[in-house]
């Protein structure tokens, strides 16, 4: 190799760019296996019957809510237009909140065996897919990704728990045309948008046994993860992922919020405000669960530590420890969310990682109710469950 031909070779690693290998798809896709497993959703069961805290408290949250209403009616449309913050809200709400509906419906279904709550999801689960054909206007992306994230964990409980759901192959078609055409390819907007429509691609690609777009999806998520949680092992200057356009140290700093002080568990999105950081650790810790239950533990390597850094270091802020001046300019806008369950449940429940800072703000948030986004009961889903 020549010697220019070894400098511009460099260059990638250099400017901390990845392309990380990722673990193929399975041979045999697991079902259910989007977020919760049969085995998980069995533990929840056995919890529920049995008066058992703080599972009993999460399922009575969940059933109270409106979206386990049995008199729900579903709001389809062929076309949700959604602007920046839902602005233009033509059917982004509705279409969101009727897909964690579907999944509420399906997991009350599981837990008590009340066929309704199955038949609400699955009319829930129609009334969308006979109608929809896309999404548009400047956050079509991103709520696509929030309700593509929602929609295949009630199809995936539904289709393998539920004897008779005649329509869903018009619901994997919806969720290929309509939601995986649009998420598939990644975004280089912040980088919860990224990571929130891999968890949909991911999730998607498990229903419809698409070992391609499952790859696809989750070379993304891997790449996203690295480049959105900073660790002192990744040198100067947080990585960046293939296409980003970012190339100097200046690009990087502004696309870090004008961040220039990086250390373990920072995200590219803790200096804008916590709320958008806790989507991008909502679905890291999501997609990880979905890979764990397709049999790939993501967690034991560095997409866990990466998980385990970032929980600790905004739980520490989120509980109100001071805000030293180097970060963020000394000012944080909090506001997480309820997104610590899962990676908590994985990194301490199953692996026994000690985790003081999350354990306490997730201790504090029982029961995790639902960001009305994609997030939903994972108090009840994944508190202390060893499955």
């Amino acid at each position: 190799m020549s010697r220019f031909r070894k400098v511009f070779a460099l260059v990638p690693l250099l400017l901390g760019t990845l392309a990380a290998p990722a673990p193929a798809a399975p041979a045999t896709f697991t079902h259910p296996g989007v977020l919760v497993s049969r085995p998980q959703l069995d533990f929840v069961k056995a919890k529920v019957s049995a008066g058992a805290q703080p599972w009993k408290a999460a399922y009575d949250q969940a059933r109270g809510s409106a979206y386990a209403s049995l008199s729900r009616t579903p709001k389809p449309r062929a076309v949700v237009e959604c602007g920046s913050y839902s602005n233009p809200d033509n059917g982004c709400t509705d279409e969101r909140e009727d897909a964690i509906a579907a999944y509420t419906d399906a997991l009350i279904w599981c837990i008590t065996g009340d066929a309704r709550y199955a038949q609400k999801a699955i009319a829930l689960m129609d009334a969308w897919s006979a109608v929809i054909t896309s999404h548009t206007n400047s956050n079509a992306p991103l709520q696509t990704g929030w309700a593509g994230s929602s929609w295949p964990r009630a199809a995936e409980i539904i289709k393998y728990t539920y004897p008779s759901w005649p329509n869903s192959g018009r619901f994997g078609t919806m969720l290929r045309n309509v939601y995986l055409s649009k998420v598939i390819n990644g975004s280089n907007s912040n980088g919860n948008w990224e990571l929130s429509m891999m968890e949909a691609a991911v999730g998607i690609s498990v229903f419809l046994e698409d070992k391609t777009s499952f790859d696809k999806a989750v070379t993304r998520y891997s790449n996203r993860v690295a480049a959105y949680v900073y660790l002192a092992s990744d040198g100067a200057l947080p990585k960046t992922v293939p296409g980003s356009g970012l190339s100097s140290r200046d690009q990087i700093v502004s696309y870090w919020q004008g961040q220039s002080t990086f250390v373990d568990g920072l995200t590219q999105e803790t200096c804008r405000d916590f709320t958008h950081t806790g989507y991008g650790i909502a679905a890291i810790a999501d997609v990880a669960e979905t890979l764990r239950i397709q049999g790939q533990d993501v967690y034991s390597t560095d997409v866990g530590t990466r998980l385990r850094q970032a929980l600790g270091f905004q739980s520490k802020y989120q509980m109100g420890a001071a805000v030293p001046s180097w970060l963020c300019d000394g000012h944080l806008s909090l506001g997480l969310g309820p997104v610590t369950e899962v990676g908590f449940n994985a990194l301490n429940t199953r692996m026994g990682i000690s985790m003081a800072n999350t354990q306490t703000l997730t201790d504090r948030q029982r029961p995790a109710g639902s960001n009305n986004l994609f997030v939903a009961w994972q108090t009840l889903t994944h508190a202390a469950n060893p499955a």
